[in-house]
């Protein structure tokens, strides 16, 4: 055999993903309200995309040579160039099997804020945020001030040179909740004054709004609110330094070391339920903006089935203007430019492609969830079937990965409230007759049902509320009872029994 230097030809075969597949792959996993604002930066990239606007009555312009997409309508036609352009059967790959090749790196994608969302199958009276209706008023707030720059503020009204400084560096060891708890020693001798000082301008600092700011503990926080409301007394402060009784619910022993009788226990409980064990918290909430969540579908029911629909006020109506296309490439170009303009075309053309396959993969998910779920959509969270991604892959002959990004960060409105996608996919339960297995969820919500309906005088356990499912049905053990409720944000039996003991002394 010859070691000698040579030339050899071979060919071999390889699936390679291109970026305008990753790109519609990518669409899948976005909301709406994402793709909406994907297709805005999508608009400033490319002159041969814009956005038309909705308008009452309006008519097809057959002399204008546009393409539009919209997102409402799904005729059962394949798309055109399927198979080229990578449709349905294109986007339903696993992207990150070993067997594709990544031409580039993934691009982030930025979502943009909320919209709100118009009509809809009958939904009336809610309008888009950014429509011609009216203008949108959560535009227009302005962001509050921080908790420490409304207590600096305070301190500079109150305090001036040295105790000014001290209270800086106060205020600045001030938690979110509206705690203190830094060392007033460590700040003594940064600051070079005496302790004593720096006692004083706290307790100046815990007068400032909001009652409770700067306490050390929850007991001084309770008192400090105690003490703004003038009711600090004597019997209030001993029951607020004895606050591990009424946490076990032991109202004879606070009784007795307060010295009242169950009239005045009872009006000084209600006085502590009213203050704010964590007073900084209202500072945080508000300077954190909340986006409302809008439903990327909605199901209504109809006579003899369901409509599934794409929530079509958060996508925009989307144009390629060929128009212009022919304007522009008429003209005088070099080669550079040429290439340039074909390239604007392509990318539009599939990006048109890309959105419409989209909005059929959705509608085709959801519509076979709605069918796996019948029983909740017409009777609630007691009739929830386990369902798994799996299954709703092989129904609609999809892969498994397809269903996961369609169903991610994206949420469906029907009568009943309104629930993520992922919501509907739950583990089961078996059944103790044979029968078919039962969703957690409505394990969870019979469990709560339980625990709602025991009498204070008879607590229910985790052992007699497995005993009372297993009754009803649902082969479950006593470990997953306790995990169940405690997901759902209930306490033990004798947790519950301290609570309704405090409950009716208040």
């Amino acid at each position: 055999m010859s070691l000698g230097p040579r030339l050899d030809l071979r060919q071999s075969q390889s699936l390679v993903m291109t970026p305008q597949l990753q790109q519609a792959i990518r669409l899948l996993a976005l909301s709406n309200l994402e793709v909406e604002s994907f297709i805005a930066e999508e608009i400033e990239k490319n002159p041969l995309l814009e956005a038309g606007e909705r308008a009452a009555g309006e008519e097809e312009r057959a002399a204008e040579p546009e393409a539009e997409f919209e997102p409402d309508e799904f005729e059962p036609a394949p798309l055109p160039e399927a198979d080229a352009a990578g449709g349905e059967g294109a986007l339903d790959v696993d992207q990150d099997s070993e067997d594709f090749h990544q031409d580039s790196a993934a691009d982030a994608m930025r979502g943009l804020d909320a919209k709100g969302l118009d009509g809809g199958l009958g939904l009336e009276g809610v309008s888009s945020g950014g429509s011609e209706d009216g203008p949108d008023f959560d535009s227009f707030a302005g962001e509050g001030l921080s908790l420490h720059e409304y207590l600096l503020a305070q301190a500079g009204e109150a305090l001036s040179g040295t105790d000014y400084l001290v209270a800086e560096q106060i205020i600045a060891q001030i938690e979110e909740t509206g705690y203190f708890q830094a060392s007033l020693l460590d700040i003594a001798q940064r600051l070079g004054v005496p302790l004593k000082e720096v006692e004083r301008v706290l307790g100046v600092v815990q007068s400032f709004d909001p009652a409770g700011i700067a306490a050390r503990n929850l007991a001084e926080c309770l008192a400090l609110q105690a003490k703004e409301a003038d009711r600090y007394d004597p019997a209030m402060a001993r029951l607020i330094a004895n606050l591990d009784y009424l946490a076990k619910g032991n109202l004879a022993a606070l009784k007795r070391i307060c010295g009242v009788d169950d009239e005045d226990m009872a009006d000084m409980i209600r006085e502590l339920r009213a203050y704010d064990p964590k007073p900084g918290c209202r500072f945080a909430a508000a300077s954190e903006r909340v986006e409302a969540v809008v439903p990327d579908i909605f199901v209504a029911r109809r006579r003899g089935g369901w409509a599934v629909e794409l929530n079509s006020a958060t996508l925009p109506r989307l144009l390629v203007n060929r128009s212009y296309y022919q304007e522009l490439s008429s003209g005088p170009q070099d080669k550079q430019s040429k290439a340039w303009l074909n390239e604007c075309l392509q990318s539009a053309n599939w990006l048109m492609k890309a959105l419409d396959q989209r909005a059929r993969t959705i509608v085709k998910v959801a519509s076979e969830i709605v069918t796996q779920q019948e029983g909740f959509f017409r009777h609630g969270v007691a009739q929830l079937r386990p369902l798994t991604l799996r299954a709703v892959a092989d129904a609609i002959g999809m892969h498994e990965s397809t269903v996961s990004r369609v169903t991610s960060n994206k949420y469906l409105s029907c009568e009943r409230g309104l629930y993520e996608l992922k919501y509907f996919f739950t583990s089961g339960i078996q059944s103790s007759d044979g029968g078919d297995a039962a969703s957690s969820e409505a394990v969870k919500s019979r469990i709560k049902a339980l625990i709602a309906a025991e009498a204070p005088d008879h607590i229910l356990s985790d052992d007699q509320l497995v005993e009372m499912l297993k009754a009803e049905g649902f082969d479950i053990a006593r470990r997953t009872v306790a995990k169940y409720r405690e997901a759902i944000g209930l306490g033990s039996s004798v947790q519950r029994r301290r609570q309704k003991a405090i409950g009716r002394a208040a």
